[in-house]
């Protein structure tokens, strides 16, 4: 009898232990499915707007950036009204909603800056400009906050910006227009967040970066349309007429844009089953990797002093990290 008690403990120990197993491993594999989705969509959105934009000849960024705003704003309906990925948070006051429009301008100057940028640069010194978004981070909260690091954390951003100034110095594809329009975009990033951070920070104006895209994303569209019309002339017929001749052009739209919406969903499921702070490691690892890649596919000039240059900006930011994260 004790051996019979003994041996059906010992199964369901066993039973009990492997679905457990089986759980931690499924677990594992869905955070790596995210990571690997964030990573594809992120580096291929870089990518797929560098070929349109500079390979492909379609010369129109403030376009693009509307189509990218266009599928954000349906997808972000579908996404939370129908399949309730998040629950979906009202606007509560016309304050808000004025607060959301400025963060929703800020955010376009950010893309459509980026989107011309690489019209002129290549993928790798657009990612390392890019690296820089710490410094910029820094300098706006204390402008506008008045909010002061510890000294460790301003001395990390010297290697920031250092690397950033090597590179482009050792860049063969160096363009004045596209690295002030990257600065602008990487700048604009920066106030974003910064201003994200002040103008929501209330408990009941708080958002999740899922239903804030879904009330950003329209207003960025209707402040795209005029400046798209106005600046960029004849475009809906020039692209009518480039899809007629190829209608390729119809699908890299159109997957190009969907893209643009799973950057900010995966960033969001990245996030909301790792941690931020995960995130900035894997986003730091992330640019690195579109370098690699981007430099594979465009076989753009590359020099030892920028990549050495883009080394040292991305050492500068995660100490950057490092600081931020045992300063808290």
């Amino acid at each position: 009898m004790s051996s019979i008690s003994i041996s059906s403990k010992g199964n369901m120990m066993s039973s009990s232990s492997a679905p457990a197993g089986l759980g931690l491993s499924s677990g594992r594999l869905f955070t790596v499915g995210l990571v690997s989705s964030w990573y594809l969509s992120n580096i291929g959105v870089l990518l797929l707007n560098k070929y349109l934009l500079s390979n492909y000849g379609f010369k129109y960024p403030i376009f693009l950036t509307m189509c990218h705003m266009s599928a954000c704003s349906l997808f972000s309906y579908v996404a939370i009204a129908w399949l309730r990925v998040v629950p979906m948070q009202a606007v509560r006051s016309r304050l808000q909603l004025l607060k959301i429009s400025a963060l929703g301008l800020v955010f376009c100057a950010s893309v459509v800056s980026g989107n011309v940028s690489l019209r002129y640069l290549p993928v790798s010194f657009n990612q390392a400009v890019g690296a820089t978004t710490p410094f910029f981070t820094a300098v706006f909260a204390y402008l506008i906050t008045v909010r002061r690091e510890a000294w460790i954390t301003y001395l990390t951003l010297v290697p920031v910006v250092t690397g950033v100034v090597i590179a482009s110095g050792g860049e063969p594809s160096f363009h004045l227009f596209g690295f002030i329009m990257c600065i602008g975009a990487t700048a604009a990033r920066a106030l974003k967040s910064v201003l994200q951070g002040i103008l929501l920070s209330s408990e009941g104006e708080k958002l999740n970066s899922m239903n804030l895209l879904l009330y950003m994303a329209p207003i960025a569209v209707v402040l795209l349309l005029p400046a798209t019309l106005y600046m960029e002339e004849n475009v809906v017929g020039t692209t009518i007429a480039l899809a007629r001749k190829d209608t390729k052009i119809v699908w890299y739209l159109l997957f190009n844009s969907s893209l643009a919406y799973f950057v900010n969903l995966t960033n969001f499921l990245v996030t909301k089953h790792t941690s931020a702070l995960t995130l900035q490691v894997l986003g730091n690892a992330k640019g690195a990797v579109a370098v690699v890649v981007s430099i594979l596919i465009f076989k753009n000039p590359v020099s030892v002093t920028g990549m050495l240059g883009y080394t040292l900006t991305v050492i500068g930011v995660i100490l950057y990290g490092e600081s931020k994260k045992r300063n808290k």
